[in-house]
């Protein structure tokens, strides 16, 4: 007989899970759609779903169901996680003023649309107050949740829950020591790719050909769109996964590889069990977890030798004129270029890293106070001169090319780095768990794969956090040993 305490915590769940879904959507609309001067209206009604979710998620009658099923012994396991993780929630979210939500909405709100307009005015200045104002809410929020003392932490946690920048700072540690002379000797080497070569792809064949591929990858537009934003993002469940990219002609691989990557993540959430989707064991297991998803599609297998085997004589057929000049080989080194650029989203997987580990000891600076906004620019572009040997022209190409900021996701970045480490992880696992699975890719066959994430990843939900995971789906603690291994194994080859 099913436990009643349960049954109704089951359904209040779903309840607050159809409220946060409609947030979810008028969020992506924001980024999308919205017209310019419709703004201040968009900022009323998010306002008004903040009041909506506070009121869902701190229902008092939720916490006397939680007491009850906390000392309830007949639970299984899958419902002891279930309580287990909203016992999380519903103790962070009822140490939050409502009027706390509401200023971080409004200022969320009012943050992203001027990083739009900074960001294309290039003008650090006109966003660093709202830089500010979101470390402040930040700080804020951790006080009340009496993480005071290490503001940074939380937010970490928020992202890839139990994580912490000590954790993290020895991963990244150990990762550059190794990644640091293997860039050198990459760039060092006398075969130099040219990118050069992919010029004046019309968008509306990019378009046609990303969609082609998102969906042979088992992508199901069924239960999802792809469309055009400022900063390519995925958002939505497994019900209605809504994702963006963004397109320019002389760089086609942009929008292929942004849709790519923004695909894993709509192919894990579409991976969660379905009937969870409002619980724990329907939810994603951290940043950390979805970007492995995102970037294994993105790189391991997009960037293989085998994918473009099938995929080339569909992309020379969509770019005939564009192509007709350009030698298989040419064309594989492109689509494997490494190089030095200042931005993070058009970097290869070689020196994507380091974009990253400059982000994180950026945001622990900032958080501790050694940093302050107003030097953050100039503290931005010196770090990439001296990592990555590259000085941004602009704010633009600079401190103020990532949306993160503007709503506040510090934390989030270290979720990058970390997926790329369980990416590879996965990635050498599916090797030895489906024999001949790069024969499938030249025949445009991705489902052994998908079907072994969706088996040894998606099915899990949030049972397992990104440490465990790691553990329990590929039989090794995560380190940056295997991502090492496969730089090494894709990019050496091409480069000596």
């Amino acid at each position: 007989m099913p436990n009643k305490s349960y049954s109704v915590l089951d359904e209040k769940l779903k309840h607050i899970q159809t409220v946060c879904s409609i947030a979810d959507i008028l969020g992506w609309d924001e980024q999308v759609n919205l017209p310019e001067k419709s703004v201040d209206q968009r900022q009323e009604q998010k306002v008004v779903m903040t009041r909506l979710m506070q009121e869902a998620i701190t229902e008092p009658e939720l916490n006397d169901l939680l007491v009850d099923l906390e000392n309830d012994s007949s639970l299984d396991e899958a419902q002891q996680v279930v309580v287990k993780d909203f016992r999380i929630t519903y103790d962070r979210r009822t140490k939050l003023p409502l009027e706390f939500l509401e200023e971080k909405t409004i200022a969320q709100t009012e943050a992203y649309h001027a990083w739009v307009a900074a960001r294309k005015a290039s003008d650090f200045q006109a966003f660093a107050p709202h830089i500010s104002k979101q470390v402040e809410l930040s700080k804020r929020m951790a006080e009340y949740f009496g993480w005071g003392d290490r503001p940074y932490d939380l937010m970490i946690d928020l992202h890839d829950p139990g994580m912490d920048a000590e954790t993290i700072d020895c991963l990244f540690t150990e990762l550059k020591k190794e990644l640091a002379p293997l860039v050198s000797r990459i760039l060092d080497s006398d075969v130099k790719a040219n990118a050069d070569i992919l010029k004046g792809f019309p968008i509306p064949q990019q378009k046609e050909f990303l969609e082609q591929v998102t969906r042979a990858l088992g992508f199901d537009y069924s239960r999802g769109r792809i469309d055009i934003s400022p900063h390519p993002f995925c958002s939505g469940n497994g019900a209605d996964i809504r994702m963006t990219t963004r397109f320019k002609e002389d760089i086609p691989l942009e929008s292929l590889f942004g849709a790519i990557h923004e695909s894993g993540h709509g192919m894990y959430e579409q991976g969660l069990p379905k009937d969870q989707l409002h619980t724990a064991l329907g939810s994603a297991a951290g940043m950390g977890v979805h970007e492995s998803q995102s970037r294994l599609w993105e790189n391991q297998v997009s960037r293989s030798q085998s994918f473009w085997n099938f995929f080339e004589p569909k992309f020379r057929e969509t770019f005939h004129d564009q192509l007709k000049e350009v030698s298989s080989d040419d064309l594989y080194l492109a689509i494997n270029s490494v190089d030095r650029t200042p931005i993070r989203v058009d970097s290869d997987e070689v020196t994507y890293n380091l974009h990253i580990i400059i982000r994180f000891e950026i945001e622990q600076k900032l958080f501790s106070g050694e940093l302050s906004v107003s030097e953050l620019s100039e503290y931005w572009n010196t770090q990439y001169n001296e990592l990555l040997g590259v000085e941004p022209k602009d704010a633009a190409e600079g401190v103020l090319q990532d949306v993160h900021w503007s709503y506040g996701a510090f934390g989030y970045f270290p979720s990058y780095c970390l997926g790329n480490m369980l990416a590879a992880q996965l990635w050498y696992a599916a090797l030895d768990a489906l024999p001949g699975l790069e024969l499938d890719f030249e025949k445009g066959d991705f489902s052994r794969l998908l079907n072994w994430l969706r088996e040894n990843v998606h099915q899990h939900g949030k049972t397992y956090y990104l440490k465990e995971l790691s553990e329990k789906a590929t039989g090794q603690p995560l380190s940056s040993k295997a991502l090492i291994k496969y730089l090494k194994d894709r990019y050496l080859p091409l480069y000596t």
